[in-house]
């Protein structure tokens, strides 16, 4: 999901240990893993220079991506450099930063974005209408439990600069919901279809593990090995628990809420 940067400062875990770069022994756990969940601060290029370095050391059989759907997936693997254009259409951060993460992988590009019009029909009908896949299995007929509920409305509404009224992030979290479901979803047809390993590029939101994509693969693929990466800034952890979390310099960026003032 495309978050407000601003909600990476929040809600932080003090216990959370990070380290400024991988180590030697962090890529060969990682080697061993099904499934590596690579987040990310969108427009931080420290952290997609973290994502090369794990995708060329696990040489994954497939490459799974919030980005883009299914369609413009195939088109990306196809022709890596060539699509610059297209992504300047989507509103992702520069192509340039997650063009290298591209060109090191030699094979499959999984969508698992979410259409901006089931989005926007999510946020009124709820993630069970609209999520396609087993709803009963991931999860999604079930209410959140109440304090997950209300960390989540309090972090939407954070993230959102406090420009919203917090009844409007109910809508919001079911959108979340179905993002990371169907994350999940096209990392457990990845590895079906390619036998693994799958390293998946994602947000820290969706990386996280209490209720983030492995909080689903556990569900629905309990059989599966995934490990976690998160990926701070100037020292201050992303939220919700990782297998290994790295840090680097909060890059040069406008304030988020600069267009609610």
């Amino acid at each position: 999901m495309k978050q407000f940067f601003i909600a990476q400062t929040l809600l932080v875990s003090p216990a959370c240990a990070q380290q400024a770069a991988l180590t030697l022994e962090d890529l060969s756990r990682l080697k061993t893993a099904d499934v590596v969940i690579v987040g990310e601060v969108h427009d931080n290029p420290t952290h997609h220079a973290a994502q090369v370095q794990i995708v060329q050391a696990i040489v994954p059989s497939a490459l799974v991506i919030e980005m883009l759907g299914q369609e413009d997936a195939e088109k990306l693997a196809a022709d890596p450099a060539g699509f610059a254009d297209r992504w300047a259409e989507t509103g992702w951060p520069d192509f340039q930063m997650y063009l290298p993460v591209f060109q090191a992988h030699d094979g499959p590009v999984i969508g698992a974005a979410v259409p901006r019009d089931v989005a926007r029909a999510t946020y009124a009908d709820g993630v069970e209408a609209h999520f396609q896949g087993d709803a009963v299995a991931y999860g999604l007929t079930e209410a959140l439990p109440e304090d997950q509920h209300e960390q989540r409305v309090e972090l939407q509404f954070q993230a959102h600069c406090e420009a919203m009224p917090r009844e409007m992030m109910g809508g919001m979290i079911e959108v979340q919901r179905l993002r990371d479901a169907t994350l999940a979803a096209g990392v457990v047809q990845a590895v079906t279809d390619t036998g693994g390993p799958v390293v998946v590029i994602t947000g820290n939101g969706h990386a996280r593990k209490d209720w983030g994509v492995p909080a689903y693969l556990a569900r629905v693929a309990s059989e599966m090995t995934v490990i976690s990466v998160g990926q701070g800034e100037d020292g201050v952890p992303p939220e919700g628990g990782f297998d290994i979390v790295l840090d680097a310099p909060t890059p040069d960026r406008p304030d988020p809420c600069a267009q609610f003032k």
